[in-house]
């Protein structure tokens, strides 16, 4: 009798446990998009390389080994690149450009061949070593950017480590459609997943405004960051509400049949989205907006054709200086001017002159360290001191516009002498031009409005230029003293504050009253919860990524512009 008792007792708390392990948890993270995603999750293991230290006699050979490794580094970088550019486009592949810059570093070089030689040992423990150094060195430096740095270092020397070791850098464990969950992941790791076995992704680690979570949003998958990821979830069924924020885990019928719906009704907007293609950007009462995309690179021009965009709002030209190892020349920059131009037939094109500086570097600009790079010696500031790089760039674009129409933008403005010294350099380019024969067409200057310092001074600055372009990050960013990229300030950063907003129509309102337009091509103008508020304030344009023009031009098409 006993027995039965213990035994009937011994298989409820079966019962129960198993009750237990399959009721849904509900976990809150950082969305990185509003999707839903559906299926079980596949727990990420990352396999650490083990570095053993070894003495040796012939310390030339060491340092062939690293220098090969560095070669086929650099080989598996611009393979990740070409990738991400097919994937994502230029703007989305540039940490992969950041991280060949950094492999190349003199000191992280220096530092890994002292050590080889004068401890005689092996190239693998120099440059563990030599990577746990500058790891250290940038996560405790003030300033975000370069304590954002220290994952770069990271990624970079993981992967010198298993060339080193004869281990291949992973890719293609994925065999079928998962969520793939980790308490990290890089941006070389995330481009090398098979998009299409991957649903979303879950992550420890990140914000939302990470290298990873910019591809991920870029590669259109749904992601949440900030999530205590638990080993014993692997396998289990999972759904990610990007609207909301929520993982799911062992979903209840309800939950995942809810969920389902919401999918469905997700992939039913996509397909009425696409039949807007070829609609007029235009409101219900009239008022017309202009839809314009944001490119990194000729390549992205593909993905603002496919959703008829009316122009390019912000073409980044500094990603022609990015990925080059010396100074692009004006045949080179010409060339992909004009094939943008052209492949636009007609439509504008902005062109947003160099923006090199804070998280961009190029090595052979010779830029020093700035304590606090995102307001240091950047963009329009190198353009006026260093003439000869801007005269060059500047021919380029002149060229250029014989074959389309082309409109020059230029950056971080804080001043009405800047905008001045720049035209007076752009009519003497003009002036050399027409000396010399060489045909351009009638080119709009426009500036950038993304420093307070421009937004206030804007009634003046519209009077010497044609159009104005809102760089809401940085404008944001700066306005309320946040460095967007801090994680650890993601509560405080508020890109909605009234003070952004209201700097917004201030700059608006100024343009118009000397007859200019004003767009928007930051972030913000993607914020689909903002976008009747900025057509009512009167902004004319807003450029955007590509995958962003048809919901934008659903918005606009269903809404009246006089309330």
């Amino acid at each position: 009798m006993k027995r039965r008792r213990q035994k009937r007792y011994g298989s409820f708390l079966k019962q129960n446990c198993e009750a237990e392990t399959k009721s849904m948890e509900i976990i809150k993270g950082k969305s990185i998009l509003n999707k839903v995603a559906i299926g079980p999750i596949l727990y990420h293991r990352k396999t650490e390389s083990q570095v053993k230290r070894r003495t040796v006699e012939n310390t030339e050979v060491e340092i062939s080994r690293y220098e090969a490794a560095v070669k086929c580094a650099e080989d598996e970088l611009k393979a990740l690149h070409k990738k991400a550019c097919e994937q994502v486009g230029e703007t989305g592949a540039a940490v992969f450009e950041v991280h060949m810059m950094m492999l190349e570093d003199a000191d992280y070089r220096d530092s890994v061949l002292n050590i080889i030689k004068n401890q005689k040992t092996n190239a693998e423990y120099a440059a563990a070593v030599t990577g746990d150094n500058f790891y250290r060195l940038f996560a405790d430096m003030d300033d975000e950017y370069f304590r954002a740095r220290a994952a770069d270092v990271k990624d970079i020397t993981d992967r010198l480590l298993k060339i080193l070791s004869g281990d291949a850098v992973e890719s293609g464990f994925l065999t079928k459609p998962v969520i793939l969950m980790a308490e990290d992941l890089a941006p070389s790791e995330t481009v090398q997943l098979e998009k299409d076995m991957l649903l979303g992704f879950i992550t420890e680690q990140g914000s939302p405004n990470s290298h990873t979570a910019i591809l991920a949003r870029s590669m259109n998958i749904p992601a949440l960051v900030s999530v205590p990821v638990k080993e014993y979830w692997d396998g289990k069924m999972a759904v990610i509400d990007g609207e909301t924020g929520t993982l799911y885990v062992d979903p209840d019928e309800k939950t995942l049949a809810d969920m389902k719906k919401k999918k469905l009704a997700e992939e039913e907007k996509e397909r009425l989205l696409q039949e807007l293609k070829d609609k007029e950007d235009v409101t219900l009462d009239g008022t017309k907006v202009k839809l314009y995309a944001n490119i990194g690179d000729v390549s992205d021009v593909a993905e603002a054709l496919k959703s008829n965009a009316a122009g390019i709002g912000l073409f980044r030209s500094e990603f022609l200086y990015l990925e080059k190892k010396t100074y692009p020349t004006e045949e080179e920059q010409f060339a992909a001017y004009r094939q943008v131009a052209e492949m636009m037939a007609g439509k504008e094109v902005i062109i947003r002159t160099l923006d090199i500086g804070a998280d961009k570097q190029a090595d052979y600009f010779k830029l020093k360290k700035e304590e606090n790079p995102a307001m240091g010696y950047r963009a329009i500031r190198i353009c006026l001191t260093r003439p000869e790089i801007f005269r060059t760039q500047l021919r380029a674009i002149y060229r250029a516009s014989a074959f389309g129409k082309i409109s020059i933008m230029f950056p971080m403005i804080a001043s009405l002498w800047e905008v001045k010294k720049a035209k007076e350099i752009a009519a003497s380019v003009r002036d050399e031009l027409k000396e010399q024969g060489v045909p351009f067409g009638d080119v709009a200057i426009g500036i950038m409005i993304e420093t307070p310092a421009a937004a206030i001074i804007s009634e003046d600055l519209a009077k010497e230029v044609d159009f104005f372009s809102i760089g809401t990050n940085d404008l944001t960013q700066y306005t309320l003293a946040i460095d967007r990229q801090n994680e650890q300030l993601d509560d405080f950063y508020n890109p909605h504050h009234e003070a952004v907003l209201r700097m917004i129509r201030m700059v608006v309102e100024n343009a118009h009253k000397c007859g200019k337009w004003a767009g928007i091509c930051g972030e913000l103008g993607a914020d689909l919860t903002l976008t009747e508020q900025f057509v009512r304030m009167g902004v004319d344009e807003l450029s955007v990524a590509p995958s962003m023009i048809l919901k934008l031009r659903k918005i606009v098409r269903e809404m009246k512009a006089e309330e």
